[in-house]
């Protein structure tokens, strides 16, 4: 078993479900009372966030590339980034470390092109959403994205760091995520991209007709694959 390195604490809220699932899913293929090699690093997210709403990404991909290089020295195989929107420093943690990064957008992908998805929505901070390291990466695997419009933008990224981000989940924040879904459905989304690892917690697949991608539970599924050898190394993650 290969040991993954989870950079987490962005926030800590879904970095536990990143913890839960991939010890559940390496218990699950294992069995008995097998559960997984990880090293994790969680993060002061305060120190992050201020830093995202300064627009100081290079201040961000500093600390995470510094965090990259620790976990890579305390024993991990590969990195796995615990957050949609800090993948917009994901090249630079990458050229940090010597070990692979398991790209959540890389992820998510696969799924949606294995169930024949060419049009999807996405949900998540205004960062994923509005700047072009994620739609951007998405489109790279030929896959059209759609966002919300302006309130919508708005209205899920304020939840997400008011509420979401604090453990707090609120009915109404549940309704209007639900009717952002519907409306990007509308828009020819035949599926949703749950982009921030915290909107799993809010929203499920059960509460709309409309098919979710949950992005923390599909990463964590393709890290314990790979941990495991169950899948071969895709090739943008071999070293040379």
């Amino acid at each position: 078993m290969k040991t993954i390195g989870l950079i987490g604490g962005m926030s800590w809220e879904s970095t536990q479900t990143y913890y839960r699932l991939i010890n559940q899913k390496v218990r699950d293929e294992l069995g008995g009372l097998h559960s997984a090699k990880l090293v994790l690093y969680s993060v002061d997210f305060a120190e992050i966030e201020a830093l995202q709403h300064q627009g100081d990404w290079e201040a961000t991909a500093d600390i995470l590339g510094s965090v990259g290089r620790s976990v890579e020295s305390a024993g991990a195989d590969f990195l796995v980034l615990c957050t949609n929107t800090m993948h917009k420093v994901a090249p630079e943690i990458e050229r940090a470390v010597s070990i692979p990064l398991l790209h959540i957008a890389d992820a998510t992908a696969k799924v949606l092109k294995e169930d024949g998805v060419t049009c999807v929505g996405l949900l998540g901070t205004r960062f994923t959403m509005e700047q072009t390291f994620y739609p951007g990466r998405l489109q790279d695997h030929g896959i059209r994205v759609v966002v919300p419009d302006e309130p919508q933008r708005e209205c899920i990224h304020s939840v997400i760091y008011t509420e979401l981000c604090r453990g707090v989940v609120k009915p109404e924040s549940k309704r209007a995520y639900l009717d952002v879904v519907t409306s990007l459905a509308e828009r020819g989304a035949q599926g949703v991209i749950l982009g921030c690892t915290e909107i799993g917690l809010l929203i499920q697949g059960s509460d709309t007709n409309v098919k979710l991608y949950d992005t923390t539970e599909i990463h964590a599924e393709q890290a314990v694959q790979l941990a495991l050898g169950l899948t071969p190394v895709p090739g943008h993650l071999r070293q040379t």
